[in-house]
């Protein structure tokens, strides 16, 4: 794993009480249902930075006991768990009434197509292979909440002139449409998400490309100058700011006056 290093292994990991005080009104909570404590860690600061509550476990039946107890908004499941696997966990929600209809988004390495047909019988609403982009697993969680709860996700970024629609896939600046590759796209939508954060070249790998991408990270000082290029005009300022000896950030400065 680039970049990550896992806090705590072999429990939950709610999160920290003033967050809950400031969102627990309006953010949908999500249960993370992973036995990798990397890939929890990396899902659970992704979530939590796009304003979700979250709770980590890492065996199934602690996670039939969080169901029971408190049911999530939405969970992330993994296929393969000690105790009990996904596949059973995602089958005995369907079979209950207080589960029926909650939102499950099944993680697993297996990607043969007869796998993902036996997930998605069993109920599972998105099934997503890893490796995995992290902006594009972001971005089915949204589209689940969506259909779910509606009010509570946006679906467009907005600074300044810039604007960012990721339900169409559609970047503006001020009149005119921004063209983006899709990885520019993930990686401008990473980043103005968490303006003002710097983010290191391997942060950025493990999060837009995926957590167990093979890829030297001279590419992300690629792609950045695309999304430079195709952002900003010669007369117009750069949104994107360069940390030297650190990586990369979203202005939080840009489109604010003084």
């Amino acid at each position: 794993m680039n970049g990550v290093t896992p806090s705590s292994q072999g429990e939950s990991r709610p999160v920290s009480s003033a967050r809950q005080a400031s969102t627990a009104v309006s953010a949908p909570r999500i249960l993370v249902v992973e036995d990798e404590a990397a890939l929890s860690l990396l899902l659970s600061y992704n979530l939590e930075a796009e304003g979700y509550l979250v709770e980590r476990v890492e065996r199934g039946d602690e996670a039939e006991l969080r169901l029971i107890e408190s049911p999530p908004d939405l969970v992330i499941l993994d296929w393969m768990l000690p105790g009990v696997s996904g596949l059973e966990i995602c089958r005995r929600m369907r079979a209950r009434e207080a589960t029926r209809t909650l939102p499950v988004i099944m993680l697993t390495a297996r990607g043969d197509e007869n796998e993902r047909v036996r997930g998605l019988a069993i109920g599972a609403d998105d099934y997503v292979v890893k490796p995995f982009s992290v902006p594009e697993l972001m971005a089915r969680v949204r589209a689940l909440l969506r259909r779910s709860r509606p009010d509570r996700v946006s679906s467009v970024l907005a600074a300044g002139d810039l604007g960012l629609d990721r339900e169409n896939w559609r970047v503006s600046r001020g009149s005119r449409d921004v063209h983006l590759g899709p990885t520019e796209f993930r990686l401008l939508e990473y980043l103005m998400a968490k303006p003002g954060r710097v983010f290191s070249r391997s942060q950025l790998l493990d999060a837009v490309w995926g957590f167990s991408a093979d890829i030297d990270e001279r590419t992300v000082d690629v792609h950045v100058g695309r999304l430079r290029k195709a952002l900003s005009l010669p007369a117009e300022r750069d949104p994107i700011r360069t940390i030297r000896g650190a990586g990369y950030s979203f202005d939080e400065t840009f489109g604010k006056s003084g």
